[in-house]
């Protein structure tokens, strides 16, 4: 065995423990998108929370890719010795703020902002109820300020549905997201696992910039994006002015909402919303 191969046999080895390797593996619940054609009646229904996602294995915090998350030590000590998925969040509205202090690779104070929303239990039998109340049972023998379970409303009628998705958006949140009470745990894309929203989001990256004219002359005027599928189109709306001045560096994958799509597949009236923190 030549030097060659046995290098690269140690370089497959020390990959497989690194966080990229544990983030390729990394399974987790992933929605699909709610159509108001689908009856969801009987389903569990809770607000989605714009926050960053964290997955707690019962000994580490990471992110959705499977990279660790700072936190204070105090944090960690009070988090249960079984695995919980939520969501790290302050308010509506303050999703650049709780990126920034979950980014920080040295905990600050600001820590004692953020709250550990849960709205799974993985690897626990039953329904979603009866993983949550593994949590709250958890909950109640150990009390906590900042681990909170999720509330989950049942869904009587589509009006119901509308209604507390028209109340949410009116406040500043996200949207809804509707899960079907009786599914057992399962990672991936679940059918019964769906966001509900006004509109439909989706990342591209940031290839090039369109320069700006009138007001927005000698600045950005549209990030020339890419999606998945190759298509690429131009976002100019939902940029601050300070974002026209300094936008996502190109190669940065950016979230955009739009609504509904052109017989070309293109998302129409895209607006840009944020960009998408390293995870």
């Amino acid at each position: 065995m030549t030097f060659k191969w046995i290098f690269k046999g140690l370089l497959t080895v020390l990959l497989c423990f690194s966080p990229l390797c544990h983030a390729q593996n990394m399974e987790i619940l992933l929605l699909k998108t709610y159509d108001k054609s689908q009856d969801v009646t009987g389903w569990l229904m809770s607000e989605k929370l714009d926050g960053i996602r964290a997955i707690w294995d019962g000994r580490t915090l990471t992110t959705r890719k499977g990279n660790p998350i700072a936190a204070p030590d105090w944090f960690i000590q009070s988090l249960p010795p079984f695995a919980i998925d939520g969501e790290l969040w302050t308010h509506r509205n303050d999703f650049e703020t709780i990126s920034s202090i979950v980014r920080t690779q040295t905990p600050d104070k600001r820590w004692k902002s953020i709250s550990y929303n849960i709205f799974e239990v993985p690897n626990q039998p039953g329904s979603l109820l009866a993983r949550l109340s593994v949590l709250k049972h958890f909950l109640n023998k150990h009390p906590s300020k900042f681990l909170k379970v999720i509330p989950q409303t049942t869904v009587n009628s589509s009006e119901q549905l509308q209604t507390e998705l028209n109340r949410v958006i009116a406040l500043g949140g996200e949207g809804l997201v509707v899960r079907k009470p009786a599914t057992l745990y399962q990672t991936g894309r679940s059918s019964g696992a769906l966001k509900v929203k006004q509109y439909q989001d989706t990342e591209c990256i940031v290839i090039a910039y369109k320069t700006g004219k009138g007001k927005y002359k000698g600045q950005t005027g549209a990030l020339h994006c890419k999606l998945a599928s190759g298509l690429t189109f131009f976002i100019g709306s939902g940029l601050s002015d300070q974002q026209r001045q300094h936008p996502p560096k190109i190669g940065s994958i950016i979230t955009f909402k739009y609504f509904g799509l052109t017989k070309n597949k293109i998302p129409r009236f895209p607006v840009f919303m944020r960009e998408r923190p390293v995870e």
